[in-house]
């Protein structure tokens, strides 16, 4: 998050919550307060500790009775710069791949207790979140390079000769990932998103990013919509941009557009995007032109519209709000609870969206840990809509929104503060792949977590051979 558009955005954001602390709309307020003691009542039923997280020691480790930590795979040459900040995570067999500021690593995860490094891919770039397909590793860059080689240096965004876009790599051997093709995309690529082809012959990459900037030659105004890369499969060197749809124009919140975080449900023939400013439901029948069906906004309490998610069913989505832009602590004791939150809608068979509520984590964090609503997705079980999602240092949170109305917590995974010197931790991604849930924490690697419960039990029949939070594949029929 370094264009100066964004920082702007941000500065609104941190405006927000400062100008409103302390008091909660009161259409909000009774899913926020219900949520919030029926956690309460779980983590009571769960046996869980009632020691504060904010009172924990640093790098202390707790978590509810339910979840068990098993591994942790711990950042290392060539990833232990002050920012090789570990990012996002995707799946393929017995394999993860976790982003990192400064490249990518490949795990090999065929036994969660004992993952181990297969190889450390150094190639900076911000924030190089990762999606795979097949054979194919795509890597977002939203830093300006001096070019698209991954030996590349830094540059400022004015530089008229710099670089963004999307890095393709051959991953057909995992030992030596093979860098293939790079394709530049307008404003960088913050993250993308791969939506399936026509044929099997070629995949479409959907790219978001947040801008305009007026210092950088590559990030134009307006910026009112998102870049769509075709990938052909046999031949990735010819990935290329085949459309540039203006999807959000005249929904830019003060001028800043373009979008964070779109999830594809193919199956659904929908996407939802979280645009900074207002949430969208998009047809995606033709993957390269696709149809804005419904626009939502949330004024009083989301502040940057940073993720979705849809349940199974695609009945719901729940957005994320990231206020704060995962730098600042609001999830400590200031009562904003439908603050830097998530909020559930459901889509009405018109393609509406209609908002039900609130759901943040109870666990009051300390005022000096970065927490907010992150990257998360379902847990995989029949018949009910439970999702893991990472809240940077509020730790991985499991918790059920089958009731709409009243989303609630039922496990966790937290540390204390970080060290001193260090102001950003805490999990990026958290995801359940295959019996397990992997957290990709900022700075301390790789966590592996095993949940026992009843409610999220099933889950441990459900296998897939591939997984990428932000591309939807039912897990019924």
């Amino acid at each position: 998050m370094k264009r100066a558009g964004l920082i702007a955005c941000l500065a609104l954001a941190l405006c927000a919550a400062s100008c409103s602390s302390g008091s909660t709309p009161s259409e909000a307020a009774p899913s926020s307060e219900a949520a919030r003691a029926s956690s309460d009542a779980s983590s009571d039923a769960l046996g869980v500790a009632k020691r504060a997280s904010a009172d924990l020691d640093v790098d202390e480790v707790l978590h509810s009775d339910n979840i068990t930590p098993i591994a942790n795979v711990p950042l290392e040459a060539p990833f232990d710069g002050p920012h090789s900040w570990n990012t996002d995570l995707a799946f393929q067999g017995d394999y993860a791949f976790a982003g990192n500021y400064d490249g990518f690593t490949v795990h090999d995860i065929s036994d969660p207790a004992h993952p181990k490094v297969v190889t450390r891919v150094l190639c900076p770039g911000g924030q190089n979140d990762v999606s795979v397909s097949g054979d194919l590793l795509i890597v977002s860059v939203d830093d300006p390079r001096a070019d698209d080689r991954c030996e590349s240096d830094f540059m400022a965004p004015s530089t008229k000769s710099g670089w963004e876009g999307i890095r393709i790599f051959d991953i057909s051997d995992k030992t030596r990932p093979d860098y293939v093709a790079a394709v530049a995309t307008e404003c960088g690529s913050h993250t993308n998103v791969i939506v399936p082809g026509p044929d099997p012959d070629s995949f479409y990459v959907y790219v978001s990013a947040g801008g305009p900037d007026p210092d950088a030659p590559n990030c134009p105004a307006p910026h009112d919509g998102i870049s769509i890369v075709e990938v052909p499969v046999k031949n990735p060197k010819a990935a290329k941009v085949v459309a540039t749809p203006a999807l959000f124009k005249g929904h830019q919140g003060g001028g800043y557009g373009g979008c964070h975080d779109i999830t594809v449900y193919p199956a659904k023939k929908l996407a939802a995007a979280a645009c900074y400013g207002d949430g969208y439901l998009i047809d995606i029948s033709d993957p390269v032109k696709p149809v804005v069906l419904t626009t939502e906004s949330d004024r009083t309490n989301f502040s940057l519209w940073h993720s979705a998610t849809f349940n199974n069913d695609g009945t719901k989505v729940v957005f994320g709000d990231e206020l704060g832009g995962g730098m600042v602590a609001t999830c400590d004791s200031s009562g904003n609870d439908t603050k830097g939150a998530n909020a559930v809608y459901e889509i009405t068979p018109a393609r509406e969206l209609v908002r039900h509520g609130y759901f943040k984590i109870p666990r009051v964090q300390g005022s000096e840990e970065n927490c907010v609503a992150h990257n998360g997705a379902l847990i995989p079980v029949p018949g009910r809509d439970i999702m893991v999602q990472a809240w940077y240092q509020g730790g991985v949170s499991v918790w059920d929104f089958t009731d709409s109305d009243h989303p609630v917590e039922i496990g966790f995974f937290e540390r204390g503060p970080l060290r001193a010197g260090l102001r950003v931790g805490g999990s990026w991604s958290a995801y359940y792949y295959n019996g397990h849930i992997y957290s990709s924490d900022i700075t301390k690697g790789l966590d592996v977590l095993r949940i026992d419960d009843p409610r999220t039990d099933p889950a441990k029949d459900v296998t897939v051979k591939e997984f990428n939070a932000q591309t939807q594949y039912s897990y019924r029929g």
